[in-house]
C-alpha cells in the first residue's frame, strides 16, 4: 500500500470541506427553486424578481463550482493529476464560497425587502456582505497575524 502524501491529505481535507459547502448550497438552491411556485411570488416587483433570479443564478453557479473538483477527480482518476486537482480544487472551492456569500446576501436583501421594505433590504444586503467578509476573511487574517507574531523571535533587553 502506498504511503499517504501531503497532497493526498490536502485532497481529503478539500473534499471534506466541499461536502459541507455542497450540502448548504443544495439547501439554499432548493429553497430558491421553490419560491416561484409560491403564491406570494406574483406580488414581487419586477426588480425583486430580478434580484431573485440573480440570487438563484449565483446559487446555481456556486453549486456547480463546488461540484467541479470531485467531477474533475472522476474524469482524471488514476491519471497522476492529484497535485493539479488540489491546486485547481482550492481555486474552485474559494470561488464557490465567494458565490455562496453573494447568493446568501442577495437572499437576505430579497427577504428583508419583501417583508419590511426596500431600505431594510439594502441594509440586510450590506450587513450580510459585511458579516461574510468579517467572519470568512477577517477572522482567519487575525489568526494568521497572531501566528506570525508568535513565530517572530523576541529579543531580550540584553541583546
Amino acid at each position: 500500500m502506498a504511503t499517504r502524501t501531503a497532497v493526498d491529505h490536502n485532497w481529503d481535507d478539500l473534499l471534506q470541506e466541499l461536502r459541507v459547502t455542497q450540502t448548504g448550497l443544495q439547501i439554499l438552491t432548493g429553497f430558491l427553486v421553490s419560491i416561484p411556485f409560491q403564491q406570494r411570488f406574483t406580488v414581487l416587483t419586477g426588480f425583486e424578481q430580478g434580484v431573485f433570479l440573480a440570487a438563484l443564478s449565483v446559487a446555481l453557479v456556486a453549486t456547480m463550482t463546488v461540484l467541479a473538483p470531485p467531477t474533475f477527480h472522476r474524469l482524471l482518476f488514476r491519471q497522476q493529476e492529484k497535485e493539479w486537482l488540489v491546486r485547481v480544487g482550492n481555486v474552485f472551492a474559494r470561488l464557490g464560497l465567494l458565490l455562496a456569500a453573494v447568493a446568501m446576501s442577495l437572499v437576505a436583501w430579497l427577504i428583508f425587502s419583501v417583508v419590511i421594505g426596500a431600505a431594510a433590504g439594502v441594509i440586510a444586503l450590506v450587513g450580510a456582505a459585511a458579516a461574510f467578509l468579517l467572519v470568512w476573511s477577517g477572522v482567519p487574517l487575525v489568526a494568521r497575524r497572531r501566528a506570525l507574531v508568535a513565530a517572530t523571535p523576541r529579543h531580550s533587553p540584553r541583546d
